[in-house]
């Protein structure tokens, strides 16, 4: 009777096991964040944070199907969507030691370019980061960076 009843108890709790997780949805610890960029400066935000504070959640959806990065330094360097999107999943959880202030250069209604200013012990990077519009959200589509 025991072993019953061992056995019943062993059975509820897989079956209340299994019913947890399929409540969860297959995938659901994988899906995509979902941002809210409805806003130029919602996007600036978010893309300052995955730049320098290593916030990876939405970067796909963060940047523009055409994004492009341009390095300007000795050697000057041209970076996809994908290069920068993969680098920056490495950097997952990395905050940068600089101080960061952004100036919002040209806005309107469509598009917006701004300056990102992080200032390292021994030097500072500028990125002009251009910001449009696709449909109801706002996407980073051109990133130029300097060195001094």
């Amino acid at each position: 009777m025991n072993t019953l009843v061992k056995t019943f108890a062993a059975a509820a709790l897989i079956a209340v096991s299994t019913f947890a997780m399929a409540a969860e949805g297959p995938g659901s610890k994988s899906a995509k964040a979902n941002l809210n960029l409805s806003t130029a400066d919602f996007a600036l935000d978010h893309y300052v944070a995955v730049t320098t504070e290593g916030e990876s959640a939405g970067v796909e959806q963060l940047f523009a199907a055409d994004f492009n990065q341009k390095i300007q330094a000795s050697n000057a360097q041209n970076h996809s969507r994908e290069a920068v999107i993969k680098s920056l999943k490495k950097q997952k959880g990395e905050k940068l030691n600089c101080a960061v202030s952004t100036d919002i250069l040209e806005e309107s209604a469509d598009y917006m370019v701004a300056k990102v200013t992080l200032k390292f012990e021994n030097f500072t990077k500028t990125d002009l980061v251009t910001l449009e519009r696709v449909g109801n959200d706002w996407k980073a589509s051109k990133s130029i960076n300097s060195y001094k």
